[in-house]
């Protein structure tokens, strides 16, 4: 696969009333064009400063980033954002949120009837033609996320960066919006990276896990390749030798080798 994302000795320093504060550190990352990519460590490693620094939210102090060999230098519409909280306005529909972003996209060479295309198809990617009509308090929290997906994919982002999109959602949820994100990905080919807690999530979904080292001054620590063939099925990867091996890699990173460094630290 072709590089797509590029992520060149970046660093990240935030003034702070106690001075400097180094979040980030000589991260060297490329991404090819359909990875999934996931980005995982403790709480404070810096992982949503690095989906953010992607996004364009934020810029880095030292280093530079590129997407499709053109350096990021804010925000954009081939990098869309799905972060934990839907973030959906409650006084328009499903469809209507989703219009929005529609339209602010490609209202400047499409008509309304076009809009009103992609918007359906993009509802019905993520399972929701039923509650178009529906208002944000009138869903469960599951749906709401899975409005906001469709709404960064009704974008066509080059990339997707999702930040624990389903960190508040119940287990059973969370498996279920999983599953469907899987099935996204693999017939959209989408680019993805996504921020996560959770072992299990990144080992069944992502192509390669980054391990992020614990801050402050946090860098890469080790990637695992996920050589795992898809379509992945949950139950069948549960006891598979592979699928318990990888996690059992990231687990090793994250509480012995990284614990390690926090005992040493105290």
């Amino acid at each position: 696969m072709e590089k797509f994302v590029s992520i060149e000795r970046v660093g990240q320093t935030f003034d702070t009333k106690k001075g400097k504060f180094v979040a980030l550190r000589d991260i060297d990352l490329t991404i090819a064009q359909g990875e999934f990519i996931a980005l995982i460590g403790h709480s404070g490693c810096g992982k949503s400063t690095l989906l953010n620094l992607i996004a364009g939210l934020t810029k880095p102090t030292t280093g530079v980033l590129l997407c499709d060999g053109r350096e990021i230098g804010g925000p954009g519409p081939e990098r869309a954002v799905v972060f934990q909280n839907h973030s959906l306005l409650p006084w328009l529909t499903c469809f209507e949120n989703i219009y929005l972003a529609v339209e602010r996209v490609f209202a400047s060479k499409e008509g309304k009837p076009e809009l009103k295309v992609r918007t359906q198809a993009a509802i019905e990617l993520v399972g929701l033609a039923h509650a178009a009509h529906k208002y944000p308090h009138e869903i469960s929290g599951g749906m709401k996320q899975r409005v906001g997906i469709a709404r960064a994919l009704s974008m066509e982002p080059k990339v997707l960066l999702m930040d624990e999109p389903f960190g508040a959602l119940d287990a059973l949820t969370r498996a279920k919006l999983q599953d469907e994100l899987m099935k996204i990905c693999d017939a959209t080919k989408a680019t993805v990276v996504m921020v996560t807690h959770d072992v299990d999530e990144a080992v069944l979904l992502s192509d390669r896990i980054v391990m992020m080292t614990n801050g402050p001054a946090a860098t890469i620590g080790e990637i695992v390749q996920v050589d795992l063939p898809r379509p992945r099925r949950r139950l069948t990867l549960a006891h598979d030798p592979a699928y318990i091996g990888y996690r059992a890699a990231v687990l090793e990173f994250l509480y012995e080798k990284q614990a390690h460094i926090e005992k040493e630290a105290a």
